[in-house]
């Protein structure tokens, strides 16, 4: 069913089990993945730009460590059988949610899939939920997966 699915990654644990649904959905259906990793702007994330703008060595490294996300992810779709490529986008000044809608709907994926942290009341307020922005943006289904994260809260 789902022929071309976009997985945006991070490295994070939770990002990791996306695409590794990701990978299963496209193994199930014949399908192929797209990851993508967003260089976020610092300014978001901070608050204010420092100085302006940002260093070349800055950039270069989050560049680097962006690669270096997506080169594990090929790995794992390698492992795993799936055709797969990768896109890093860092035009800075575009949320992460909106990146990820456009870059869903300039390739013509049929979903995207998210891991998202369950993140509720202060800390989902603080933080934004990323998850729900691209829900609200993409103009494709998105499955979302948790971290479980959550669930070891509530038995704790």
């Amino acid at each position: 069913m789902y022929k071309r699915i976009l997985v945006p990654v991070d490295g994070s644990e939770t990002s990791n089990k996306a695409l590794v649904a990701a990978l299963q959905l496209a193994k199930d259906s014949g399908g192929r993945v797209r990851l993508i990793h967003v260089v976020e702007e610092l300014a978001y994330l901070s608050g204010y730009e420092q100085f302006g703008g940002y260093s070349g060595e800055l950039i270069t490294v989050m560049r680097e460590a962006g690669t270096k996300i997506l080169n594990d992810g090929m790995d794992m779709a390698k492992a795993a059988g799936i055709e797969a490529d990768n896109m890093l986008f860092d035009n800075f000044g575009g949320r992460l949610a909106e990146v990820v809608a456009d870059a869903a709907k300039q390739w013509n994926a049929d979903l995207v899939v998210v891991g998202t942290h369950g993140r509720r009341g202060v800390g989902r307020m603080l933080l934004g939920s990323g998850a729900e922005q691209i829900i609200r943006l993409a103009s494709v289904p998105v499955l979302v997966v948790r971290s479980g994260e959550d669930s070891a809260l509530k038995s704790g």
